[in-house]
């Protein structure tokens, strides 16, 4: 199964002081929005999203159809196979998004109770 761009989506309560912790990691910001209350944060093929009040706690988080730099993939997996595949082997399917083409999101919850997201944008 092809999930595409990998990324770990954190829940903070500060975007400021969280951007300013990462950067004193090394990473730089590579897309979102500040006005927006959310930043992704990029070292090397590293991603981090930074979500100020969306949510809490950690998510995984997966993009079909990018590379880790958010470069459109030539060929991939679509999400509504990869949410087929996963329903066929007994995964409760959460947070559907999207119609029967084009941009569709899932989320599944991992045995100990960590959210991944499935979210391709095209």
């Amino acid at each position: 199964m092809e999930l595409g761009a990998f990324s770990i989506s954190l829940g903070v309560k500060d975007l400021a002081k969280s951007k300013a912790f990462y950067e004193a990691l090394g990473f730089n910001q590579f897309a979102g929005n500040e006005d927006h209350k959310y930043l992704i944060m990029k070292n090397g093929e590293t991603l981090v999203g930074l979500f100020e009040g969306m949510f809490e706690g950690p998510m995984l988080t997966f993009n079909p159809g990018w590379d880790q730099s958010a470069g459109e993939l030539p060929s991939f997996e679509d999400v509504r196979d990869i949410k087929a595949k996963l329903k066929a082997v007994g995964l409760e399917i959460q947070n559907e998004g999207g119609g029967d083409s084009g941009p569709g999101s899932f989320m599944v919850i991992d045995p100990d109770g960590y959210p991944v997201l499935i979210d391709q944008h095209r």
